[in-house]
């Protein structure tokens, strides 16, 4: 990659942080493309070079907010109890090596419960199922005896609001301290 498209993507980054900030603080709805091109130091004709809407740059960070779970998935560790922890592990490192990544928790759960979508959005938010995806996972901790007996979809719920939760009191305030990954675990636990 050359100097000018390592500038490109630094400019297209600095654009996708003042629209996560702005949208996470006021919405999407609320959130105009001025005020977007404001908090990234340039003019609104130079932030449509990079997107062509307000529209295309939520979308971006929506698909940033969804290539986390999908990432989680591709865990290889398939010990039911080494692949929660190692999720959660990599989930908390994230927040604390890139503080930015608090606010896409909170984008997310914007985009699913509060802001008004297009057919594209919706589209989007249908491929956040990380919830569905464990439920195999913790069926089988069950099976070993590792887990605790009960629905696994509620089990599976109960852990990712745990944290889910945790990401967005940490967004609010970076001095919390975070919590252990077996922590998390041990909500399935026997």
């Amino acid at each position: 990659m050359g100097v000018r498209d390592e500038q490109k993507e630094q400019r297209r980054n600095e654009i996708m942080k003042a629209g996560l900030e702005l949208f996470v603080q006021k919405g999407y709805a609320a959130t105009k493309v001025t005020d977007i091109a404001k908090a990234a130091n340039m003019s609104t004709g130079l932030l449509f070079h990079y997107f062509e809407s307000k529209e295309k740059l939520y979308e971006a960070l929506l698909e940033v907010g969804i290539s986390g779970p999908k990432s989680m998935m591709q865990i290889e560790e398939r010990d039911p109890a080494k692949f929660f922890e190692e999720a959660v592990r990599q989930i908390l490192e994230s927040l604390t090596e890139h503080p930015l990544s608090a606010n896409l928790f909170i984008l997310m759960i914007q985009a699913i419960f509060f802001e008004p979508q297009t057919e594209r959005m919706k589209e989007m938010m249908q491929q956040t199922v990380a919830i569905e995806e464990c439920v195999p996972l913790i069926q089988l901790g069950q099976s070993m005896g590792e887990f605790k007996q009960g629905d696994a979809l509620a089990l599976s719920l109960t852990f990712w609001c745990a944290v889910q939760g945790v990401a967005m009191a940490f967004a609010r305030d970076r001095s919390l301290p975070l919590p252990e990954p077996s922590w998390f675990v041990d909500i399935l636990r026997e």
